[in-house]
């Protein structure tokens, strides 16, 4: 006796807008930097050096008070 299906599956298959969609082996672009310390002169990167310790130490100095 064989027995068979006589129905249909219907799959609707609405579209979704999907506007961020890459794999997972394409990674995101490299975004524009604005600022970096790398692209500093060596004088402007002693002088924040020397301005964030003094800083740093400012803060010490008010602590001990």
């Amino acid at each position: 006796m064989a027995h068979t299906h006589g129905h249909t599956h219907a799959h609707d298959h609405h579209g979704h807008d999907h506007g961020h969609s890459h794999g997972p082996a394409s990674p995101h672009p490299a975004q524009p930097l604005t600022w970096s310390i790398l692209r500093m002169t060596l004088a402007a990167r002693v002088a924040a050096a020397v301005a964030i310790s003094v800083g740093l130490w400012a803060v010490v100095l008010l602590a001990m008070r």
